[in-house]
């Protein structure tokens, strides 16, 4: 459920795997897409779980998940397990879990991190909140689309997605920080970011975010307005814990200063505000690609 950017190549892996699929989207359309592909669409929430052994949840955050999930609980058979691998709140993640088990049914949460391409190539990072058991049932769906590792309980798979959204998030502006200050320096800034690889400033946002921010494609994977709720999320959970996180709140306000100029494009679109606040720089000659 949930037939979107990551949604759709995730339930083609499924469908390609042998998997019987059937999907469900609140644009109808999107869900017809994989109809090519073999797969079943429901026209309702209820008629896509009612005979399901596995559901898997893939929506835009904690709200429509909470909406969906109130349709479809009644609607499942027992035992059956459900897997939400979109991105919540921890707190959220373990209330849908108790939602789900008072009718006797299972749950794990299982955010991913990898983007549209790790979710057409089967490589997703897969981050696992639930018991032993439920994650022993999920695993063999999960390998089909990542690496699955169980980090926890309930709600501890949403804990390590913020963990992982922090560092992508921080590391984002720091990569687009250091290209527009070679570039404002006078260095070629694709040259320096060939001489960073291999070094301790390696990492996968410089080799993958740091290309797009020198093609300056921004054509959506991962989005703007995605990272601005995870981050906001982190603060949530961090004020849960007890803990402070000075980058983390910068980090918050940052996102949620260019969301509204950029929500929709991916997330490398942060170099974007940094030149709206450095207006006499620009990283690269080439025209933007914005969705």
């Amino acid at each position: 459920m949930g037939i979107g950017l990551m949604g759709k190549p995730m339930a083609a892996r499924l469908l390609q795997a042998g998997y019987p699929v059937t999907a469900w989207n609140r644009t109808p359309e999107k869900a017809a897409a994989l109809l090519p592909l073999q797969a079943s669409v429901a026209a309702s929430v209820e008629a896509a779980v009612s005979k399901a052994h596995i559901v898997i949840t893939m929506l835009e955050a904690g709200p429509v998940v909470a909406e969906v999930l109130a349709l479809a609980v009644p609607a499942m058979g027992p035992a059956t397990l459900v897997i939400d691998m979109s991105s919540t709140r921890q707190s959220e993640a373990q209330a849908f879990d108790a939602l789900v088990r008072d009718v006797g049914c299972t749950f794990i949460d299982a955010p991913v991190s990898g983007g549209v391409i790790g979710a057409e190539a089967g490589t997703l990072a897969i981050m696992a909140g639930g018991c032993a058991e439920d994650f022993q049932r999920a695993e063999p769906v999960l390998r089909v689309l990542g690496r699955p590792t169980l980090v926890g309980g309930a709600g501890c798979g949403q804990l390590a997605k913020l963990c992982n959204q922090l560092i992508v998030g921080g590391t984002l502006n720091i990569v687009a920080e250091a290209l527009l200050l070679a570039q404002a320096g006078g260095a070629n800034p694709a040259a320096v970011r060939a001489a960073l690889r291999g070094g301790f400033a390696e990492s996968r946002i410089l080799d993958v975010h740091g290309q797009r921010m020198l093609d300056r494609n921004f054509l959506p994977g991962g989005q703007v307005k995605s990272q601005a709720k995870d981050l906001d999320n982190v603060l949530a959970a961090a004020a849960a814990a007890g803990v402070k996180l000075p980058v983390a709140e910068m980090m918050a306000e940052w996102y949620r200063d260019i969301v509204d100029a950029f929500g929709g494009a991916d997330q490398s679109a942060t170099l974007l505000g940094l030149e709206q606040i450095n207006p006499l720089v620009r990283l690269g000659e080439g025209p933007d690609r914005l969705p």
